[in-house]
């Protein structure tokens, strides 16, 4: 197996099997440390350098508090408009990198153009981490997804995930080409206009990943194990920024999972993941049903990232 350390954590098809327990392992090492909500020392002399350029709650606060539960410290921005990136001067990725490479020993990047962190790792000296870059990939969160499913399930392989939303989303690319390594099988279910691309479905056989299409959640929901969602009303990812219209749309039926539907047609055990925000695909209303693990999730983002933290920084092998 390849080291972690000095590697960029750009792309889930970058990951070979051994390599996602490999991270699970380090993972359940330095759960304690969230878990009691305490600091330790391991990466005390490193330093975190955030790029953000698109809007963040989850993926930015994770990986700033893993840092700093690692005992390292923390500076970046998180609105590109304030730096000279976002500003008149529209500097580049390239230049931009060049400079923030200086500032500390890891970048980790979000980005509105899709392949902008892997752009940022060309030139960069330190590792760079994707954070998320427009329709591309979400690595970090789904390595926290699939180490949710691990922990709450015993298992991977052998399970069927139904994935619900807009699957040109990062994380639903990210999902998908981390399954292609385990013995799992999914069923997607999205809007026409949102549904998986013919190219996509051909790079997902050639991974040979088994999947299927449905049209309504209640057709196959009996099947999921894991029901894996996310919003079909939403922003446009491939803008640094985009405000609420007056009407943001309502989700249809196909697409939402309520109370009466996991009562009368989930498998009982079926356990739910969200990386949130979310609209009124998931209502509140689940949160206290058995089958919600998203707030489980949420904790397991900052413990994901202090695994890749102290693999990539070399503090753990």
């Amino acid at each position: 197996m390849r080291s972690f350390s000095g590697r960029d954590i750009l792309s889930l098809k970058e990951f070979e099997r051994e390599e996602f327990f490999r991270v699970f392992q380090v993972a359940d090492e330095l759960e304690p440390i969230a878990r009691d909500r305490r600091n330790s020392d391991l990466l005390a002399n490193k330093t975190l350098v955030t790029a953000f350029y698109q809007p963040s709650t989850r993926t930015r606060l994770a990986h700033e508090a893993a840092m700093h539960r690692l005992g390292g410290h923390v500076t970046g921005f998180s609105d590109a408009k304030m730096t000279r990136a976002g500003d008149w001067y529209q500097e580049s990725i390239k230049d931009t990198v060049k400079m923030l490479e200086y500032y500390g020993d890891a970048i980790v990047m979000r980005h509105f153009q899709q392949g902008a962190p892997a752009e940022a790792a060309k030139w960069a000296s330190v590792p760079v981490i994707n954070a998320g870059d427009g329709w591309g990939e979400h690595p970090t969160q789904v390595l926290t997804d699939l180490y949710t499913v691990l922990h709450e399930k015993g298992h991977i392989d052998g399970l069927t995930f139904l994935c619900i939303g807009d699957m040109r989303m990062r994380t639903m690319h990210s999902i998908s080409y981390g399954l292609t390594q385990f013995d799992a099988e999914v069923i997607y279910v999205a809007p026409p206009e949102m549904s998986l691309t013919d190219e996509f479905k051909a790079e997902l056989r050639h991974y040979n990943l088994r999947f299927s299409e449905a049209e309504h959640v209640a057709q196959v929901i009996h099947k999921a194990d894991v029901i894996y969602m996310e919003p079909v009303v939403q922003p446009d990812y491939t803008k640094a920024r985009q405000e609420a219209s007056a009407d943001k749309g309502l989700t249809p039926e196909n697409y939402k999972i309520t109370r009466d539907l996991l009562a009368s047609k989930a498998k009982s055990d079926a356990i739910i993941l969200h990386s949130l925000p979310r609209m009124d695909e998931l209502p509140e209303d689940v949160d206290k049903t058995r089958h919600s693990r998203y707030w489980q999730e949420a904790f397991n983002g900052v413990v994901m990232r202090m695994a890749l933290l102290a693999l990539i920084l070399g503090a753990m092998e």
